[in-house]
């Protein structure tokens, strides 16, 4: 498709009312935006996700026992980092360079295991809640259990003896509880006992007649569940300078009739009309670099709190303010694909998958997928200091896979990728929150492992902003435990807000940030034998070369991904100092230390070279792509700037296969977006939904959607719902070049559709309408005195005011 340049000059008389006023306007009702079954869950990955943020809760629905697994998002194992982790690590910083300058990369693997650090620790279950709710004895039918992400309510029906019960689950932010409804037809229908349990230490006491309480202690340490050497994974030490997190859940049941007993293992209600159950949780949780328990927050006083505020409002004043606060957010994007063929939604969800897993068009399922990853992310991302994990805010494992921490060579990067985009801007703050942490934290690993100023984050963190690299003082493999760019590639985070926003004010707080990574970067990189600057040790994170024929190594120096990120990272500082008209010196060094940095190459079979040399792959469809983080999530790779490695990235697409993980695959979407080729990029979009059951755990054959359309690693990693997400997006939408390109990788599927509520760079919110695969109109309104460069397909343009119209 030929692409033209239009330069659209507007005047802006006046900046568009705020977002708030905006969604209002476009807050239209979303039909078919309900996940929903016919049986009630049997499996974690069949449940249902509400969450406020905070506090998050997986529901089953089952009839007559149901279980609702309840999680809060700072409830960790462990405390703040040690000051010293590895105080011997930098004696080997220069015996690996050498060795690896020498092409020894058998004997740098084994040094570079000596400038490991610990582990991190874990996301925890809160506790799970137990209904047993007692019926005559007919069987139950009729029963019926959704998920209404426009609204963020879960609901279970069912019939026994001609009476129909209800449930109703969301977890309020506005009120900070979980409210839980349960009614049925006429009067004195509701008989049931309300219990709860914890995997961690805990005791549960009567509070008062209605009220329930539990207690407890998170360990001190857990060991990840990949390591099988510790003879006690699940640490609970009364010797450390740190014993482990308190917490408290609070459980009250009101009625407005029946009778409420309550003992120290449950509520009882017998004979009610109607039940209204509050949750309420906190823990003693108090930052980053706070002990949890001796400087600890009162977690008892603030539970009970948000408890008090919410009984003392009836249900409909809490139900109210519940939609109130998340379709402020939700409603600001409205999407519809293929219109004109009727929506499955009269199929459950988990069919619906598997039909579309065989071959079945469903544009519904597609729109319902890209709106439930926004919805996650509200649900999971609201708590300062705690950015939504490697599986937001639900786990169910007291070792969940890779500690549910945050992954930092691309998983807590991925989770964010469709904030700013599908204009959820208000949910990336948790993120910075954490980069903030670990700039702290991370310039004394910098220090310590490596005599290097600025500031390192590795391959995990954590609540506590954990930034050493792990494998245990030299028990993990180098090939993911020592990556040094985590820092760096956080920092793109940090510019993509400011990118979106204009907000000049945040780039002030986040340029010493930004400034303290690069200066890391300078000290890190050194000059190889052509002059070049580069890294060393170097990785390609989880990934293996071959040398001497058969050899498997994995450091090496100068990865193309390790080159990528630091170009980007300089670019984006250089931008930033002219943006705040500030630190020239510093910039000029970096314009020179970039002109320096060792270039990117193409390969022998065309394709970008991931290696400092042209290594042979030793599996050559590995999930991670990281070389090609120039291309996405970075900007240095495009056809129209740079064909030639555009091209190469095409073919490093194409050698790496279209199968993968579920976050792979989400990753290769927005690659192949990038590259303007929607079909493929929409081809990768149905492989992310393939149908995958509990229980499938080797990614190595895939990955795909649970019937809850969770993410499937295998196993469960909410990174790829984010991502797919965004792909979606990007498809529909970029801006990374500093234009407006409208319908950029729009696939042959999709052939008419439309999406209001995008966000372009810019300080742009952007609506699109298309039919027969061509943009029939599309909207920019301007929220900065800005005069956007739209790309598309020549359209006469009409400028109204404050905004541009496209025809």
């Amino acid at each position: 498709m030929v692409q033209l340049h239009t330069q659209l000059t507007i005047v802006m008389k006046r900046l568009l009312l705020s977002l708030l006023c905006f969604a209002s306007s476009v807050a239209l009702a979303q039909k078919d935006l309900t996940l929903w079954y016919n049986q009630p869950a049997t499996t974690w990955t069949e449940a249902l996700p509400v969450g406020n943020g905070r506090l998050g809760a997986m529901v089953f629905g089952g009839v007559e026992n149901e279980l609702i697994q309840l999680n809060e998002a700072t409830l960790w194992s462990g405390g703040p980092v040690n000051k010293s982790v590895n105080p011997t690590a930098f004696n080997y910083l220069a015996k690996t360079r050498e060795a690896l300058f020498n092409g020894d990369y058998a004997k740098g693997n084994e040094l570079a295991k000596q400038q490991q650090g610990l582990y991190s620790e874990s996301f925890l279950p809160l506790a799970d809640l137990l209904i047993q709710q007692q019926f005559g004895s007919s069987k139950p039918s009729g029963f019926y259990r959704n998920l209404n992400i426009n609204d963020a309510i879960a609901t279970t029906t069912f019939t026994v003896d001609g009476i129909q019960y209800k449930r109703e689950i969301f977890s309020s932010a506005a009120d900070q509880v979980i409210v839980i409804r349960i009614s049925a037809d006429g009067k004195k229908n509701i008989n049931c006992s309300i219990g709860t349990t914890s995997q961690l230490h805990f005791t549960t006491n009567a509070s008062s007649k209605n009220q329930l309480s539990l207690t407890g202690k998170a360990p001190t340490h857990i060991v990840p569940s990949y390591v099988d050497y510790e003879k006690q994974p699940v640490q609970y030490s009364d010797t450390s300078d740190c014993k482990g997190m308190r917490f408290q859940l609070l459980i009250k049941a009101i009625t407005k009739d029946g009778m409420i007993e309550t003992n120290s293992d449950a509520i009882t209600v017998k004979n009610a009309t109607e039940l209204l159950l509050l949750l309420s949780a906190a823990t003693s949780f108090n930052g980053y670099d706070k002990c949890p328990d001796k400087e600890g927050k009162n977690e008892q006083q603030m539970a009970a709190v948000f408890l008090a505020k919410a009984a003392a409002k009836p249900y409909s004043i809490l139900l109210q303010n519940h939609l109130n606060d998340f379709h402020k957010y939700f409603n600001r994007v409205s999407f519809t694909l293929n219109k004109e063929v009727p929506a499955k939604t009269n199929l459950p969800t988990d069919e619906r998958l598997e039909a579309y897993t065989n071959g079945s068009a469903d544009a519904g399922l597609e729109a319902l997928y890209f709106q439930y990853g926004r919805y996650l992310l509200i649900a999971s991302s609201r708590t300062t200091g705690a950015p939504a994990n490697l599986q937001g805010i639900w786990n169910k494992e007291i070792r969940p896979p890779w500690s549910s921490n945050y992954t930092s060579n691309i998983n807590v990067q991925m989770n964010y990728w469709p904030a700013e985009v599908t204009n959820l801007s208000e949910m990336h703050q948790p993120l910075f929150d954490l980069i903030k942490n670990v700039s702290v934290t991370g310039a004394n690993t910098a220090k310590e492992f490596y005599h290097a100023n600025g500031w390192v984050v590795h391959h995990n963190s954590d609540i506590w902003a954990m930034s050493n690299p792990v494998g245990d003082l030299g028990k993990g493999s180098p090939s993911w435990a020592n990556w040094y760019m985590g820092g760096n590639w956080l920092c793109r985070h940090l510019w993509e807000h400011y990118l979106y926003t204009n907000d000049k004010v945040f780039l002030q707080k986040a340029y010493p940030i930004m400034k303290g990574a690069a200066l890391f970067c300078l000290d890190w990189l050194i000059k190889d034998k052509d002059g070049y600057l580069v890294t060393s040790p170097s990785t390609s994170p989880e990934n293996v070369f071959l040398y001497d024929s058969v050899k498997q190594g994995n450091v090496s120096i100068a990865t193309t991904m390790d080159m990528g990120i630091i170009k980007d990272l300089f670019s984006n500082i250089i931008d930033a100092s002219r943006q705040l008209s500030t630190d020239a010196a510093f910039r000029d060094i970096l314009i020179k230390k970039k002109q320096q940095l060792y270039p990117f190459k193409i390969g022998a079979n065309g394709a970008l070279q991931e290696w400092y040399k042209d290594f042979k792959e030793e599996d050559p469809h590995h999930r991670h792509t990281s070389h090609l983080y120039a291309l996405h999530p970075a900007n240095q790779i495009s056809p129209a700037a740079t064909p030639e490695l555009a091209q190469a990235a095409r073919r490093t697409l194409e050698l790496r296969g279209d199968d993968g993980t579920g976050w792979s695959l989400a990753w290769k979407v927005n690659m192949w977006a990038r590259l303007l080729d929607g079909d493929h990029a929409y081809k990768l979009f149905r492989n992310l939904l393939r149908l995958t059951r509990d229980g499938a755990t080797n990614y190595n054959k895939g990955g795909g959607a649970y019937p809850n359309l969770f993410d499937a690693h295998p196993p469960f990693q909410i990174d790829g719902n984010f991502a797919g997400t965004a792909g979606v997006a990007e498809m529909l939408l970029q801006s990374q070049d500093g234009d407006i390109n409208l319908l950029p990788a729009l696939p042959a599927a999709w052939r008419s559709g439309k999406i209001t509520g995008l966000k372009a760079r810019g300080n742009y919110e952007v609506d699109i309408e298309w039919a027969n695969g061509e943009l029939v109109k599309a909207t920019i309104r301007s929220q900065s005195h800005n005069k956007p460069l739209v790309k598309l397909k020549s359209k006469p343009v009409q400028i109204d005011g404050n905004r541009i119209v496209v025809r």
